[in-house]
């Protein structure tokens, strides 16, 4: 598949925490994390800054920032609030981006017009913060089916549209699963150039038991995950793949054989 390889933390959510994900990076010779803020607030953000640091690894991005909208101001105030937290985090691990799930719609609402308003001011309450810290604010669109709870950004074309609204210090990071049935996607990834800021990748696999939870490990199901890769560097993307599985299968795994099958499915 080429490039370097990163471990999104979830993949090994169930059984490690972020010191043993560490450990085990150096130890399978990944040399890219992404943590999720869940397991960094668990470990310590200086702790774990430091851990990564002697470990030698890039940190291919923190996940995540976002879930702006919200059904009052107080809730909307608390998510920028978090926001600001998370790129502080992003800054201290010096993060290649912060990625942002942008949320859904509030609870009770049916206002996705209203709910992409709130996703688009949450975004410049925080991006001037991201600026001056040097943190990518990197906007992950999710599949569509995700777009009630978690993204009312579902494409491509949208969070580049964002870019292009809020400019300098955003940017795009594109997940396999989650835009690889777009028709437009070679067209948009094209147009998205320098502005990819992280490649995740894992598989769709037929049958999905779970649209959550049963992401696939890469080759293991259908979607073209090395042309989409081909794609990305075609733009001018250089960076890490990612690796991030939400799955009860492989969660049930051990961690050290779920990365070593990651490795081995990288070298595909």
């Amino acid at each position: 598949m080429g490039s370097a390889l990163s471990l999104n933390t979830v993949t090994v959510k169930e059984k490690w925490g972020l010191a043993e994900c560490i450990e085990g990076c150096a130890r399978h010779a990944i040399e890219g994390i992404s943590p999720w803020r869940d397991v960094l607030h668990a470990m310590g953000v200086a702790a774990a800054a430091r851990q990564i640091r002697d470990a030698g690894l890039t940190v291919t991005g923190l996940c995540r920032g976002g879930m702006f909208p919200a059904p009052d101001a107080a809730g909307r105030a608390a998510a920028i609030e978090d926001n600001l937290r998370a790129i502080e985090e992003a800054h201290t691990l010096n993060a290649a981006c912060l990625v942002m799930v942008c949320g859904g719609l509030p609870p009770g609402s049916k206002d996705l017009p209203g709910a992409r308003a709130m996703m688009r001011e949450g975004l410049e309450a925080i991006l001037p913060t991201a600026r001056a810290a040097g943190v990518t604010l990197a906007l992950e669109p999710l599949h569509p089916m995700t777009c009630a709870d978690r993204s009312v950004l579902s494409t491509t074309a949208q969070a580049l549209d964002l870019c292009d609204a809020l400019g300098e210090g955003v940017g795009v990071a594109l997940d396999c699963y989650h835009i690889w049935w777009d028709p437009e996607v070679a067209a948009q990834i094209a147009r998205a150039g320098r502005r990819i800021a992280a490649f995740h990748a894992c598989d769709w696999l037929v049958p999905t038991t779970d649209l959550v939870l049963d992401r696939g490990m890469p080759g293991d199901g259908v979607i073209d995950i090395v042309g989409l890769r081909a794609m990305v560097e075609a733009a001018g993307y250089q960076g890490f793949t990612e690796v991030e599985l939400l799955s009860r299968r492989w969660w049930a795994e051990e961690p050290d054989h779920v990365l070593a099958t990651m490795k081995a499915s990288h070298r595909c």
